[in-house]
């Protein structure tokens, strides 16, 4: 078992996943995600083993229920891939595509889910996290899942895409909804200052909408908040909050005047 920890086929997964826990281990001590946390005191356990329960529901339900259609899409001939070579600017133009379809798509049938009664039947689930946490990204109706989910198959019937920007786009959806979950901000401060960075999507902007249950309803950008006014008004004065926390949290403590100091000084 050692000789598979140091060489071999599996090295290299192994050492990675010794890296990330030692990382996420230091973290916590050293009070890194302490200082990012969004919401200090939000995290409960009682929450926290519910939305495992329904996590586990609805991915065995919306991942059959997906895997199922795009199955079948492919075996009609709906779903083809381009395999042939493709030159970095054509696979950058394919992920731009699918990802601002989807910010679109994301944005007005969340709105949609924020209506009754779909608000009720639908989504309300997932707003029963008021502080998300990484299990969050999973916690939600089977069939809101399906309605998420099921854009990767209906953009792929629409488009043939190169195989190389399906490898972008699958990890792009993992990544991003475990982010906006996650309930830390890792995103520097300068973020929401700088026009070129301030239209992407940050945790404290989608945590907001968890924590007040309206506004804040874009999936990777803010660009359909602010157009439609639908940003809530606190949102860049509470990133900027966190921010400062974490500032304080790296600046060194004072130090301690000792008695004979100030003994030393008076004279």
């Amino acid at each position: 078992m050692f000789e598979a920890f140091v060489s071999g086929e599996r090295a290299l997964t192994l050492w990675l996943w010794a890296f990330v826990a030692v990382g996420i281990a230091a973290g916590v001590v050293s009070g890194f995600f302490k200082a990012r946390k969004i919401q200090p005191r939000g995290f409960k356990w009682k929450i926290f083993r519910n939305e495992a329960i329904i996590a586990v529901v609805t991915l065995a339900v919306s991942g059959k229920a997906i895997g199922l259609g795009t199955g079948w899409l492919k075996a009609h001939g709906w779903i083809t891939f381009n395999h042939a070579p493709a030159a970095w600017w054509v696979i950058a133009l394919e992920f731009v595509a699918y990802f601002f379809l989807f910010d679109t798509y994301f944005y007005w049938l969340h709105r949609w889910m924020h209506k009754e009664p779909f608000y009720s039947w639908v989504h309300k689930l997932h707003h029963k996290s008021t502080s998300p946490n990484l299990l969050t990204t999973l916690s939600v109706n089977p069939l809101e899942s399906i309605i998420n989910g099921g854009f990767v198959p209906l953009f792929l019937t629409v488009f043939s895409v190169h195989d190389a920007t399906l490898a972008l786009i699958l990890p792009t959806n993992i990544v991003m909804g475990l982010y906006v979950h996650s309930g830390y901000e890792f995103l520097p401060r300068w973020w929401n200052r700088s026009w070129a960075t301030k239209w992407f999507i940050t945790a404290t902007f989608h945590d907001q909408h968890h924590r007040y249950f309206t506004g804040n309803y874009g999936g990777y950008t803010t660009i359909w908040d602010y157009l439609c006014g639908t940003v809530r008004k606190k949102y860049e004065a509470d990133f900027d909050a966190v921010k400062q926390r974490a500032a304080q949290q790296r600046r060194p403590a004072p130090a301690s005047v000792t008695s004979a100091e100030v003994a030393e000084a008076a004279e």
